[in-house]
């Protein structure tokens, strides 16, 4: 089973380089931090969601079917891989808080919801680039 982790990481890049930007902006009150801002909201998100399509297909041999792990929800994901072992429990904690983040700010979106985003990313980050560490590790197992 081969997960093909090359557009996650490329999201990961990404979003590591709008955080660069955003914290040696200087203002937070013009265009350019506002876009700097919505790149780093939106590359939050993809990591996310491609976290979630992997770590699906990374879980999938633990069940019966493809099916069953298709029907899981993001959320159960990464309680199944605390469950199986594949992350750590503190984790997989962080990646639920993460999709909450993310559920508040898609339903109310605004510069409140954008900078409380902002203050998740170092961690999101280092979380995100473990999560490929581990489903790469798994292809090579």
């Amino acid at each position: 089973m081969s997960n093909d982790t090359t557009f996650l990481r490329r999201c990961i890049e990404t979003l590591e380089a709008a955080v660069g930007k955003i914290e040696t902006h200087e203002t937070t009150n013009d265009v350019l931090y506002d876009i700097y801002r919505a790149a780093c909201v939106k590359e939050f998100e993809l990591v996310l969601e491609q976290s979630g399509k992997l770590l699906r297909k990374r879980l999938a041999p633990f069940f019966a079917s493809n099916r069953q792990a298709d029907r899981l929800a993001f959320k159960d994901l990464f309680r199944h891989a605390a469950k199986h072992g594949s992350m750590e429990p503190d984790a997989s904690e962080r990646w639920l808080a993460y999709r909450d983040n993310r559920d508040d700010t898609a339903h109310n979106y605004g510069e409140d919801f954008a900078e409380a985003t902002l203050t998740l990313l170092p961690a999101f980050i280092a979380d995100a680039r473990a999560l490929v560490t581990m489903i790469e590790a798994a292809d090579d197992g």
